[in-house]
């Protein structure tokens, strides 16, 4: 796989000197200064600091899915997100006109229809703050939101002119974006929901990220862009700055959980890369032709490392270390293109869905500190045993 670095160093290969010492200290021996009592302690504290880095984890990575479920009629399209995973630990998939809920601790399947005669689903997007309500974008281009817990509609939001494939929540704004090129903030609470309408493409928008922090929205096209926009300005807003590395459509897009300004997006089947940028600045700091094409990325709340899905040849996951983007592992599951990821709330268990019409569930992620810490269990730890989601 070809790499290109900016602004990223690499450590240079070891000299032959380099054999010959062990376990002391990369930079010069830290002096303490006069008068420090315990100089010990400036050691320590040296060492404690000092970061180390490797390629490889030391947490065992699965070589195969703990389990496969079918998904028949999950469609294959680049351009829609159909997969999402919500704090509530509920699962959503869209298979044509219904929306299937699982949970993965009781196996328990419920679902819902949305969608009239001759319409299908084209995205899903579970509340970020909690909750059971999940945004629904169709084809017949409205957005709506549904009370989970209840299987009851409570409004539905106009504002588009053609489907909605794309949605992101910030808080109580959820944004939408459409086949009619255009990114909408809908502000759930009020009845006159659309706030802001972001301008900056001309196709189709396919993928939306809200940074962590809820400062910037990124917005994916079939135009082959990438769009920033700041969440401070409303009306209607153009894109602080536009991104045009990629030569295809970008859907693929992940904020950074530990550099809020440090934004991964991915290009279609033409382009093959992953592209690292600094939002703030629009600057790209990495870019790497991982040789196929590229549908979802997902950070690993607990260690530095990206992982990603693929369409042909491989149709494999991708797990890369950040920032060096050296790739730790290739996981095969599917047949077809792996066109959706969700990860679970507590941060251990990817699932996958494919074009294949199957869902995969990898615990690539491991476990958080804090759980290792306390021995807590994740929250996905049960898998019930059966293989359809409907």
């Amino acid at each position: 796989m070809e790499q290109t670095a900016y602004a990223m160093e690499e450590d240079a290969p070891p000299s032959p000197e380099d054999d010959l010492r062990v376990l002391v200290y990369k930079e010069k021996v830290p002096t303490p200064e006069t008068g420090y009592q315990n100089k010990l302690r400036v050691l320590y504290s040296k060492t404690n600091s000092t970061e180390m880095a490797t390629s490889i984890p030391t947490r065992p990575l699965p070589s195969s899915p703990e389990k496969t479920l079918n998904a028949p009629d999950l469609r294959n399209d680049y351009y829609l997100n159909l997969l999402d995973w919500g704090a509530n630990n509920i699962l959503a998939v869209a298979l044509e006109d219904k929306v299937y809920l699982w949970n993965p601790s009781t196996g328990n399947v419920d679902q819902f229809s949305p969608c009239k005669n001759g319409e299908y689903i084209c995205s899903l997007s579970w509340l970020k703050d909690g909750g059971n309500y999940l945004a629904v974008g169709t084809s017949s281009n409205d957005v709506q939101l549904w009370d989970c817990a209840q299987q009851k509609k409570t409004r539905t939001m106009g504002g588009h002119k053609a489907r909605v494939g794309a949605l992101a929540w910030n808080h109580y704004l959820l944004t939408s974006g459409g086949r009619d090129a255009l990114v909408i903030n809908h502000d759930v609470r009020i009845a006159n929901h659309v706030t802001t309408i972001y301008h900056g493409h001309d196709q189709e928008v396919c993928g939306l990220a809200w940074s962590l922090d809820g400062k910037y929205l990124a917005s994916g096209g079939n135009d082959n862009r990438v769009c920033l926009f700041d969440s401070q300005v409303a009306g209607d807003v153009e894109a602080f700055n536009i991104l045009t590395d990629h030569t295809v459509a970008v859907r693929a897009l992940a904020w950074c959980p530990y550099q809020s300004n440090i934004l991964a997006t991915g290009g279609g089947t033409a382009d093959r890369c992953i592209k690292l940028w600094n939002a703030s600045s629009g600057t790209l700091l990495n870019s790497i032709d991982t040789g196929s094409q590229v549908c979802s990325l997902r950070w690993n709340p607990h260690e530095k490392e990206l992982l990603s899905s693929h369409g042909y040849a491989k149709n494999q996951l991708c797990l890369w270390k950040y920032p060096s983007m050296t790739l730790i592992k290739e996981f095969f599951g599917h047949e077809n293109r792996i066109l959706h990821l969700a990860v679970s709330p507590d941060g251990t268990v990817v699932c996958s869905a494919g074009a294949d019409e199957r869902m995969t569930f990898w615990r690539i992620f491991g476990t958080s500190y804090s759980d290792k810490k306390s021995g807590v269990p994740s929250n996905s730890a049960s898998m019930p045993s059966f293989n359809r989601i409907r």
